[in-house]
């Protein structure tokens, strides 16, 4: 087990709040709770959304029925939350009327989980996100020996990040795994939402979009590409966010002519996902599409670290209508800060001299193997 150090249970959760958890599948979120579970002392319950039972009793808004079910315990887990109807109005009653009980609930699909907790539960919840793996958190497994994360740069740009495909040996099963987690979970949660038919679109719209790494993406270019309504295309890409397959990124601009802020660029949560997706595990070597990887690579690891460091502020990329580009600009307590990421670590590009005349006070870094710990670390 590959520890998870950045989220301390113990200190997230409290009385009169309910804890939510969300993350994709098979990322850890169980794994998360059960490791606390093993040391904490309080009396709790860990039960599942698939149990009908439970779904019955929760999903019933009744106080006797749902009080009853908790009475005797410390601390309530409910994993896979989203699949019960109502959960979010049982959780209120939990936190209301029992706000001496502590309150756990995971979901798979913040699209599911927070429609139905949004409102019931407004000032009564704490909201963490669980993403695969770390850098940080390989570092500190490794006990921040540089050279063996080095060594396993390659299989992280092609096989990803998830638990139990890091902790394969064997090149075969990771595949196998991989191609098990699209085939039979990714879109688990997408086509059980109501109205969500189209298994073959979304798998087309992502094989699309993994070409696209680093472009910005047209939806009326993806709706004629597939022959469907850019509602849809839009509709879709709208759940892939919100079940932690694909996230966006927009453009930048303090209101200049030319720059471009009508189009997103999206990239994957997971790089393993990507190349699955598109069934690519050639070696580095033997690839074309490097430059995508890292980029995609820096961005999500990025994200990562403000997540868990509580980095606040807004991010998006740079592009002007004349082509010239930076990949991440963060905007931080007023400050800018402009990354560029290379491949080759011989290619130090020169600032774009557009961004330098219009934003000088900025700060600006090439982000290449030789330094990227120091940016996701």
């Amino acid at each position: 087990m590959i520890p998870r150090y950045y989220y301390n249970i113990q200190n997230l959760i409290e009385p009169g709040r309910a804890l939510i958890i969300y993350g994709s599948r098979r990322v850890g979120k169980t794994t998360l709770i059960n490791d606390y579970l093993k040391k904490t002392k309080l009396n709790y319950l860990l039960d599942s959304g698939d149990n009908l039972e439970t779904q019955n009793i929760l999903g019933s808004r009744k106080f006797s029925q749902i009080l009853k079910y908790i009475k005797g315990y410390e601390l309530i887990v409910i994993d896979e939350a989203q699949k019960i109807p109502n959960i979010g109005e049982a959780l209120k009653i939990i936190v209301d009327q029992a706000p001496e009980i502590k309150v756990i609930a995971t979901g798979s699909s913040s699209f599911e989980l927070f429609a139905q907790v949004g409102e019931p539960l407004t000032g009564r919840k704490t909201t963490i996100i669980l993403y695969p793996i770390a850098i940080s958190e390989l570092m500190n497994l490794y006990n921040g020996n540089e050279y063996t994360l080095e060594k396993n740069l390659n299989d992280l740009l092609i096989f990803g990040s998830y638990p139990e495909v890091l902790t394969e040996d064997i090149r075969e099963k990771k595949i196998k795994i991989l191609l098990e987690l699209i085939n039979s979970y990714l879109f688990k949660d997408i086509l059980t939402l109501d109205n969500i038919k189209g298994s073959r679109i979304i798998f087309d719209i992502l094989q699309l979009l993994s070409f696209q790494i680093g472009g910005e993406v047209s939806l009326n270019e993806l709706a004629t590409q597939l022959g469907v309504h850019v509602t849809t295309i839009a509709r879709y890409l709208d759940l892939l966010e919100k079940s932690f397959v694909i996230y966006s990124l927009r453009g930048f601009s303090r209101n200049l002519r030319n720059e471009i802020t009508n189009k997103n660029k999206y990239y994957f949560y997971d790089l393993g996902i990507r190349n699955a997706i598109i069934n690519q595990f050639n070696d580095l070597d033997k690839r074309n599409d490097i430059g995508q990887l890292w980029e995609n690579f820096l961005m999500t690891e990025r994200m990562k670290k403000r997540e868990y460091n509580e980095m606040y502020g807004s991010y998006y990329f740079w592009r002007t209508y004349e082509k010239k580009e930076i990949d991440l600009i963060e905007d931080r307590e007023g400050s800018l800060f402009a990354y560029e990421f290379k491949w080759n670590k011989k290619k130090r590009p020169m600032v774009p001299g557009d961004w330098i005349k219009n934003y000088p006070k900025s700060e600006y870094k090439v982000i290449t193997p030789s330094n990227y710990l120091d940016f996701v670390v």
